[in-house]
């Protein structure tokens, strides 16, 4: 176990405490109360359970006693923020990227942002790390016009940090929770970096969904594709595709895939990794996935649905088993919302097949859970 000296203020890792093992047990009971079944596989858990966040935020602030800049996250049911540069779930690189900004901050003497009054220009960082390159992906938030001696910032961290392929810089004023604003501004490298799932590579912009975790996402996504067992004359329907990886990944044994995905940025992104990855039996669409299956009228074998925390539509759901396609494997990352979304499909006449809770939030409460649902003959 490995002490976090921030965890009682932070309350990011409510099971900081607790062996990983336990964790794991815990989280399949917390299942097995949701579904109202014994029937839950084990959690699928890490081989390491620290430092595996590829994807992270930090906002700016100072120190009030010391004047020291430092990264952070928000304190919990807060807005004071709480210094996260020694954080035991995030990639180490990242941790030393923003140690690294907060000193360039304070040496090029770059204000930060203030949320009360509005002034400032530091705001936030966004990072991301491809697990197969260590590739790094950069966004800049500023809550300014611009953000002075972008040069040399950029030039300061590209030469201490080679990993960093791309920088963005990132311009949000609106007094608002949202990390990053709508207009954004590539200031070094093609504004992308690109990961390696299941033997094909991905292509990640900053605001294209990506999952955390990417060593555990390949066990999900793998363990997702065992159960849909998708054939050579199946037809595919990936609500909810991001950037095309579970699309793509299903198209090597599919006879087409079509994928849906409400972010025009995420399905160009997936469009280039078909076309990267040579699999031209793909179809995707930058559309809402409700209004989308509404005038669907394609025969679907496999559904697979991978939603937000607030999970899909209940006219989705509805017309998703007017459908009736041959296999659903819901994957998601509330359990409440995922056990509700299929009561239309269970009175439709499926049936549950399998739950696999898969561990991508270590030391949190979070799980990821798949539920495969069959048409009962």
């Amino acid at each position: 176990m490995k002490y976090c000296p921030v965890s009682k203020k932070c309350g990011g890792c409510a099971y900081i405490d607790v062996p990983y093992e336990e964790q794991l047990k815990m989280k399949r009971e917390e299942m097995r109360k949701i579904f109202r079944t014994k029937a839950v596989e084990p959690v699928l858990g890490m081989k390491d359970p620290y430092h595996y966040r590829h994807k992270i935020y930090a906002s700016f602030a100072r120190d009030k006693k010391t004047n020291r800049i430092y990264a952070g996250m928000y304190e919990e049911n807060s807005h004071r923020k709480v210094p996260s540069e020694m954080c035991l779930i995030q990639h180490t690189l990242a941790n030393e990227i923003l140690t690294t900004i907060c000193k360039l901050a304070e040496s090029m003497r770059i204000e930060i942002y203030d949320e009360d009054s509005g002034r400032g220009t530091l705001r936030h960082a966004y990072i991301r790390i491809s697990k197969a390159t260590n590739d790094v992906l950069l966004d800049i938030v500023i809550g300014s016009k611009g953000l002075p001696s972008s040069k040399n910032f950029v030039n300061a961290l590209v030469k201490k940090f080679p990993q960093i392929k791309t920088i963005i810089l990132n311009f949000n004023r609106a007094h608002t929770s949202m990390i990053l604003g709508k207009d954004e501004r590539v200031l070094y490298g093609p504004g992308y970096i690109t990961d390696r799932i299941g033997g094909l590579e991905f292509r990640i912009s900053s605001k294209s969904f990506y999952q955390v975790n990417p060593e555990q996402t390949e066990v999900l996504y793998r363990t997702a594709l065992s159960l849909a067992k998708i054939k050579d004359t199946d037809v595919v329907l990936d609500a909810c595709c991001g950037i095309g990886t579970i699309s793509l990944l299903a198209a090597q044994s599919a006879k087409h895939v079509i994928g849906v995905e409400i972010n025009p940025q995420a399905i160009r992104d997936a469009k280039n990794n078909a076309k990267h990855n040579k699999l031209l039996n793909t179809e995707f669409y930058a559309a809402d996935a409700t209004e989308f299956i509404q005038r669907m009228n394609i025969k679907t074998d496999v559904v697979i649905l991978d939603p937000p925390r607030s999970g899909m539509t209940l006219p989705f759901m509805h017309k998703l088993a007017q459908l009736s396609p041959d296999r659903v494997v819901y994957i998601s990352c509330n359990p409440y919302t995922q056990v509700t979304d299929i009561e239309p499909l269970k009175k439709a006449g499926y049936q549950i097949k399998k739950i696999v809770p898969v561990d991508l939030f270590g030391f949190t409460p979070h799980v990821e859970t798949m539920v495969l649902l069959s048409k009962v003959k």
